[in-house]
């Protein structure tokens, strides 16, 4: 089931929605929801369940390895982060990622990657939710408010919560130079160094079984697990470009 979102520039739009479609306005951003969350590559691709409990990242591990060894290769995480951009991302085919498109990738493409979204559990299209997100009431929705700040306290946040690595925005991170544009090239590097940081025995491959243990673990109502406050956050995420 898809839902659409419309967030018009100015408040006041909002009193002609009866009159006309909001969606019919230039300037409108339309943001697609999706039932359940997907696994988000290191490359910032959602992949999306077909069916009831599918390995989300089993899926994509098979369609990048691509000389089914079964391994993935920094190779082979390049040649996907390419297609990705060339086929995904780069709309306009100019060989860069603008702002625009990154807009679009964050509100349309992977929209569960905003940080306000709800942690969920993966759902295949037409399961059922959990039997805590159909309640309603003000207690429950105390709960929810102090849920959701705990994870935005102590919890990765944006794509971070179902990726690999702790990276609330993955494309965006990729943007080496800060410059709001991201080319091929700095996409491709980004693929590198995101190997890099996945193969922790630095053999220079990867099997599946190491990729399921770095998956963020979710029980079924959708909590994360709690830890401490003194507790060392041992999280992975991208480190910082070299000083000049």
């Amino acid at each position: 089931m898809f839902v659409s979102v419309v967030i018009l520039p100015v408040l006041a739009a909002l009193t002609q929605a009866a009159a006309s479609p909001a969606v019919s306005s230039p300037n409108a951003i339309v943001v697609t929801g999706r039932g359940g969350v997907p696994f988000i590559t290191p490359m910032g691709e959602p992949i999306r369940a077909r069916k009831p409990n599918e390995d989300t990242l089993a899926r994509w591990f098979a369609e990048v390895d691509r000389n089914h060894d079964g391994y993935l290769t920094a190779d082979e995480l390049q040649a996907d982060a390419q297609r990705y951009f060339v086929e995904i991302l780069d709309t306009n085919h100019d060989g860069q990622i603008d702002p625009d498109e990154l807009v679009r990738y964050e509100w349309t493409v992977a929209p569960e990657i905003q940080v306000n979204s709800r942690l969920r559990r993966a759902r295949a299209p037409g399961e059922a939710p959990p039997k805590d997100e159909a309640e309603s009431g003000d207690e429950r929705h105390g709960e929810r408010r102090d849920r959701d700040r705990y994870k935005m306290d102590y919890g990765p946040q944006g794509a971070g919560r179902y990726a690999l690595l702790n990276l609330p925005e993955p494309v965006a991170a990729a943007d080496a130079d800060l410059n709001r544009a991201i080319t091929l090239q700095e996409f491709r590097q980004a693929a590198l160094d995101r190997f890099k940081l996945l193969d922790k025995r630095q053999e220079g491959r990867l099997s599946l079984q190491e990729l399921e243990a770095l998956k963020p673990v979710l029980s079924a109502n959708g909590k994360p697990p709690k830890h401490r406050d003194d507790e060392p956050d041992n999280r992975v995420g991208i480190p910082l470009p070299p000083g000049n």
